[in-house]
């Protein structure tokens, strides 16, 4: 078992200090799928990293539209492919397809299409992520950052519509407890699961921070599923992370073990 940060490679040195195995990163600022080669700052800012950089997350910019009337599906093609390439070049192993911006269908555009076209999204995405040997990783996103994709059993429909193993899902506490999702819909999604972001409900803080998250009955679903892959806490104002980092991966690690 990995645990890790969503933080920028300037934190890596902090990360590695608490106690943690990895950092995860943003496509944006370290892949920069809009970045022509020779602008592209990626590789001497991964050469300061102290831990692994294992995923990547916010895969498509808000700019570069997934659903409605203005989506071209060759640009996305193309910027899938320099984003995984990079990723492959990297050893950034995960890819994270959140992106809520992106892929929020317009105000009376046909859902039933917009998800058609996330679809053939997802099929590019699944080539470029198989030459590269990446795994994509489906996120869900609570109803007041996106209008798609709102839970785990939603992700899934995607993964399974996409039918290719580089093309998998992700789980996110926060999430999945904002939107009351229920352990039965975890357990039916286990099998994919290939990722995993925690933070505690109230507030988004680092887990255990509110006191009121227990991550047992969590944990339990994807253990008794076989997950033994990567956590990354994802919450906004965990920037202290030599301070605040050691006892929050002292908190992870005991409640992965109980559960």
């Amino acid at each position: 078992m990995r645990f890790g940060i969503c933080a920028p490679v300037e934190k890596s040195g902090e990360v590695k200090r608490a106690g943690w195995d990895f950092v995860e990163e943003s496509v944006q600022t370290l892949l920069q799928g809009q970045t022509p080669e020779e602008e592209w700052q990626g590789p001497d800012r991964a050469k300061r990293a102290r831990v692994p950089i294992l995923a990547a997350n916010v895969m498509v910019p808000a700019q570069l539209k997934i659903t409605g009337p203005e989506v071209h599906l060759e640009k996305l093609r193309s910027y899938a492919n320099t984003i995984m390439k990079r990723a492959r070049q990297l050893n950034v192993e995960t890819i994270v397809f959140g992106s809520g911006g992106a892929r929020q269908i317009p105000d009376h555009f046909d859902r039933h299409k917009a998800r058609q076209q996330i679809i053939d999204f997802l099929k590019v995405v699944a080539h470029a992520a198989e030459q590269n040997n990446v795994t994509v990783v489906v996120e869900h996103l609570t109803k007041k950052e996106c209008n798609v994709i709102n839970s785990v059993a939603e992700a899934m429909t995607y993964v399974k519509a996409v039918a290719n193993p580089h093309v998998q899902c992700l789980v996110d506490s926060y999430h999945f407890w904002t939107e009351n999702e229920t352990l039965v819909d975890l357990r039916s999604a286990v099998r994919w699961i290939r990722h995993v972001h925690v933070a505690d409900k109230d507030g988004r803080v680092p887990p255990g921070e509110s006191g009121t998250s227990d991550y047992k009955p969590f944990f339990h679903v994807l253990k008794s599923g076989g997950y033994n892959g990567a956590i990354s806490v994802e919450s906004p104002g965990f920037t202290d992370i030599q301070a605040r980092g050691p006892k929050v991966l002292e908190f992870l690690k005991k409640q992965w073990e109980e559960a």
